[in-house]
């Protein structure tokens, strides 16, 4: 079934979750025959995602963890919501004219994924569609430092061997926005990723300092950095390049001026036969790891390793809001609307 098919999508509401700081948290399954989700209320997280294998069999290929307490206290965002601005922003400020606004620092100093109670530890309300879930937010104006009344819509849509991550955001203030999704995927199931193959079109990434700030850009040819053609990641996890992330821990840049949904990365395991294809509309998309996952509780009390899993965040590009000439206006106005769609295709071979 392609792109352009469609199958009955059946919803199951399974039993809620205690929440640790008051209430409950939602969890709705939904399932069209090829592919099924299990996504939370807390964080928009997808806790499960179900794929067939070369020979039909259906597996979850995200890492999660059994409850809501583990995740209130891991730090990796297992397949949450990060925002309202994801990735790094340097010194945790951001300057709109002459307007400076101080925002939470949750990472040596800067604001990582939002900050300490950032999208990924809210709870968002969810409503079914006819094809899937949609999630909405409302932000409030200093929510993390960051200004303005947000408003956030995600929908979650399957569409045969698709899945499509929607977002739709609104502020009352100028303010920079980047949302993403943050899901550890491991196509074959292992302990580790490193006979999975990655393929990223991008010709160009930035240069990050010790933690993460982009300081420049480098063209990716003749690097470790460079993945347009297939790698299998155990032949680059090790390479001198990328001992100071200790893997990838990389945003690349994606040649797309006009913002048109289009194919960026492709990530496929020998073992499974099972593959990833990302089309998106962002300017940028994070590739990592999993390269400081080790010692987040997992599934069945299981504690999860480095490199059990890999990232593919597509976003607004880290630090932009301070760094004007990196690709892609991440400030959002009043009266305009902050878009990001990205459709995640799941095939075999």
């Amino acid at each position: 079934m392609n792109q352009g098919q469609s199958a009955t999508v059946r919803f199951s509401v399974l039993e809620p979750w205690q929440d640790p700081r008051g209430g409950e948290i939602e969890r709705i399954r939904l399932d069209n025959g090829i592919l099924a989700l299990e996504v939370l209320s807390l964080g928009g997280i997808i806790r499960s995602l179900w794929s067939p294998d070369r020979e039909g069999n259906r597996a979850n290929i995200v890492l999660a963890t059994d409850s809501a307490a583990a995740y209130l206290a891991q730090t990796a965002h297992l397949g949450a919501v990060a925002g309202r601005y994801s990735n790094r922003i340097a010194n945790s400020r951001i300057n709109w004219q002459n307007h400076s606004y101080q925002l939470d620092n949750n990472f040596h100093g800067h604001c990582l994924h939002g900050g300490h109670e950032g999208f990924s530890r809210k709870l968002w309300h969810m409503g079914t569609l006819p094809d899937g879930l949609r999630l909405t937010l409302n932000s409030p104006n200093g929510d993390m430092g960051f200004p303005g009344n947000c408003q956030v819509q995600l929908d979650y849509r399957l569409a045969g061997n698709n899945l499509y991550v929607e977002f739709v955001a609104a502020t009352d203030a100028p303010c920079p926005i980047s949302l993403t999704q943050h899901s550890y995927f491991n196509l074959d199931g292992s302990a580790d990723i490193r006979q999975q193959q990655v393929q990223l079109t991008a010709d160009k990434v930035l240069l990050p300092d010790e933690l993460g700030i982009p300081h420049g850009t480098m063209m990716v040819a003749n690097s470790a950095f460079d993945l347009r053609r297939p790698v299998s990641l155990g032949e680059r996890l090790q390479h001198p390049e990328l001992a100071a992330t200790k893997g990838y821990d990389h945003c690349y840049i994606v040649d797309n001026p006009q913002g048109t949904l289009q194919q960026v990365a492709t990530v496929h395991s020998p073992l499974s036969g099972r593959q990833l294809t990302l089309h998106t509309n962002q300017p940028g998309v994070q590739f990592y790891t999993a390269n400081f996952l080790g010692g987040t509780t997992g599934r069945r009390g299981s504690i999860l390793q480095d490199h059990q899993g890999w990232c593919l965040e597509p976003q607004m590009l880290p630090d932009s809001p301070n760094q004007p000439l990196l690709p892609g206006n991440p400030w959002v106005l009043p009266g305009q609307t902050y878009h990001h769609i990205s459709r995640y295709e799941f095939t075999t071979s």
